[in-house]
């Protein structure tokens, strides 16, 4: 049975405009994310150091006055941050509590190598342990994502049964997960890759039973609407765009010309925010940057 809390955040989800910031960059894309932060790898020693610093950046964006409920709907967060506290309370409970932002934990391990034009999640053999410490901090849901590099039939299967089966397991915690299957938008084969990814995710949305709910982060699509049957679907809570690398510019525009789907940007967010900035100029920077998205995941 969905806590109180739950429920306050799937009506949320449902009703109110806004967007999902992604501030779950974890191991390997810690260093990149800070540096464009203007934190240079010389300025930390160890891992310790790095994840401190990562959250001293992310407590920043969460304090900040232009980061609240009204517009920014969740934020993704990763298991480090989940671990830590904002001003004295758990991540998770300032979030909701003080913000009113939906928070969302990343529990993939990253990715398995490349084989059929894919690339699969590594194995979370931790996940179920991973989960109940979720539920515990009132988390709303997970994300977890796979790469489609090529459109080769066989590997985007793979790659949505497994989402899919873990989602499923995601589900049965009392979470509601965020099913990730991006298609690399380099890809020189695009647009066929999100054909049949869109029948792939269709044919495992038709399987759920009633009542279950997932979410959908895709990559935005190269034919504008492509997922609407998506964003329609009785199965599917939220389609949500992840911005892939294109510039905040670039990810809005495109986002604005999809009807019914909204912004999970990472890099696009936090894009023009330095930690050399004086907190007047942080927030307003960071003001811009929520206000186009937001914008964008109205249109």
């Amino acid at each position: 049975m969905a806590s109180q809390a739950q429920q306050a955040m799937l009506d949320k989800l449902k009703t109110q405009t806004g967007f999902i910031a992604a501030l779950d960059q974890s191991g390997g894309s810690t260093p990149k994310a800070l540096r464009l932060y203007g934190i240079e790898e010389s300025e930390y020693s160890s891992d310790e150091e790095m994840f401190n610093l990562v959250h001293e950046m992310r407590t920043r964006i969460i304090t900040s006055t232009p980061f609240s409920g009204e517009r920014v709907l969740g934020a993704i967060l990763f298991e480090n941050t989940l671990d830590r506290e904002i001003e004295g309370m758990p991540t998770a409970h300032f979030l909701w509590q003080k913000k009113r932002v939906i928070p969302f934990l990343k529990v993939d391990k990253g990715l398995a190598e490349e084989s059929n034009g894919v690339q699969v999640m590594k194995p979370m053999p931790g996940l179920d342990a991973l989960l109940a410490k979720a539920v515990a901090q009132d988390v709303f849901g997970t994300k977890m994502r796979s790469v489609v590099k090529l459109a080769n039939h066989q590997g985007i299967k793979d790659v949505v049964a497994q989402q899919f089966e873990v989602g499923k397991q995601i589900l049965a915690a009392g979470l509601v997960p965020i099913i990730e299957p991006e298609v690399d938008i380099h890809s020189p084969q695009k647009a066929e890759a999100e054909a049949l990814l869109k029948l792939e995710i269709l044919t495992q949305l038709n399987l759920l039973s009633e009542g279950q709910e997932v979410m959908l982060k895709l990559t935005l699509p190269t034919e504008a609407n492509f997922y609407k049957e998506l964003v329609d679907h009785p199965r599917v809570l939220k389609v949500v765009a992840l911005s892939g690398g294109y510039s905040r510019e670039e990810a809005n525009a495109k986002l604005a010309e999809n009807q019914g789907m909204i912004a999970s940007f990472s890099r696009a967010l936090t894009e023009g925010v330095s930690a050399k900035q004086s907190q007047e100029e942080f927030e307003a920077t960071l003001d811009t940057a929520i206000e186009g998205i937001y914008q964008a995941s109205k249109a």
